[in-house]
């Protein structure tokens, strides 16, 4: 506000800044704080009330809660070009984990919703997406993955299976999984004893020695040194399982072992038709196990607005550290920034790949 102290005209108010929530006390640093807090640290909004409070800010957790409502809904466009890039991946890993919402519409409070993960990119540009769902109905996997056309890596759920069905994608098999199943039977033979268990995991773990040796080599590299010696291995495990299938039953741990590896054995020896393709899931299951540490400390969303946005926010702040972005940083950085935004250019700088933001004062 200024004014001319010789002059009789009122004085002149400057426009206010664009905020990101209108009306609102909570700046861009407080908005980032706050979302960090919650979903890089796993901190409740209930405790982070309290932490506020010990230090005279009297903020509701009501209050924080439609703050990070909010700034999801801001943040789409930014989610919206992060799935224009996944989509573009050759392999896209998924991955799907339990989540609890108190006031579903229709269904009992205790009753167990979806939070779905898909993982991919370049190698350079990583992208990590959630998405909320009360189903884990194939419609899901149907419509998040809407037109994509390449390598999809999943466990054997059958969700997946209408949209592996879709043509231009081809699923592949999990060895982690079909190596656990392993485990478990070795675990329950007689203790001193070797069994089948540990000849099939004997095979299993010679081809991941072989990965562990090319980590470093280039796809072309990859491709041959998989021909030489995973095809050879491939073929004496297949060769194993043939023999091994009719002699045990369905019913104990090494039946659904081998039974296992029987009836996904086409999608898990596909990883052997290039070089880039993933032996296992595990990027998928390194991407989702921030929400499954986070929702052993808050435990469930209330609303599914609520599910949404955290689903929108994990999205983005494990797409940032991916990118080797600090996620408060970051999202302060695309926070003051925001609201300024206005073409598709302006959202695409503000991507974790497209941007340095400058360490706070």
């Amino acid at each position: 506000v200024y004014a001319c102290q010789g002059c009789e005209t009122a004085p002149a108010t400057a426009d206010k800044p664009a905020q990101l929530i209108e009306k609102s006390l909570a700046s861009p640093g407080v908005l980032a704080m706050l979302l960090t807090t919650k979903y890089v640290d796993g901190l409740p909004l209930h405790r982070f009330e309290k932490v506020l409070a010990r230090h005279g800010v009297g903020i509701p957790r009501q209050t924080l809660a439609r703050w990070a409502i909010r700034c999801a809904g801001q943040l789409q466009p930014l989610l919206n070009l992060m799935r224009d890039r996944l989509l573009e991946s050759p392999v896209i890993h998924c991955d799907e984990t339990r989540v609890q919402v108190l006031k579903e519409p229709d269904r009992d409070p205790s009753s167990q919703s979806w939070m779905w993960v898909q993982t991919g990119g370049p190698p350079e540009q990583p992208v990590v997406l959630f998405d909320y769902s009360p189903s884990r109905a194939q419609a899901v996997p149907l419509r998040l993955l809407e037109g994509y056309r390449g390598y999809l890596m999943t466990d054997d759920y059958a969700g997946y299976n209408a949209l592996a069905a879709q043509p231009g994608i081809e699923r592949l098999g999990c060895w982690a999984h079909a190596r656990r199943k392993f485990v478990e039977a070795q675990q329950v033979q007689p203790k001193g004893k070797t069994g089948r268990a540990d000849q099939a995991l004997a095979w299993i773990n010679r081809l991941y020695a072989i990965e562990r040796d090319l980590k470093q080599a280039s796809d072309a590299e990859r491709l041959e040194a998989r021909r030489q010696h995973s095809l050879p291995v491939l073929a004496q495990l297949k060769a194993w399982l043939d023999k091994t299938q009719p002699q045990v039953t369905a019913q104990n741990a090494l039946g659904k072992a081998v039974n296992y590896l029987a009836s996904n054995w086409s999608r898990l020896i596909r990883y052997t038709e290039a070089g880039y393709l993933p032996i296992d899931n595990n990027r998928a299951e390194r991407a989702i196990r921030p929400f499954v540490i986070g929702r052993k400390a808050w435990l469930f969303s209330d609303t599914p607005k609520g599910a949404t946005a955290s689903a929108q926010l994990y999205s983005l702040v494990e797409t940032a550290k991916a990118n080797g972005q600090e996620p408060y940083a970051w999202l302060r950085h695309v926070l003051e920034r925001l609201p300024a935004a206005q073409s598709v250019e302006d959202y695409e700088a503000l991507l974790p790949w497209n941007c340095t933001p400058t360490a706070p004062l």
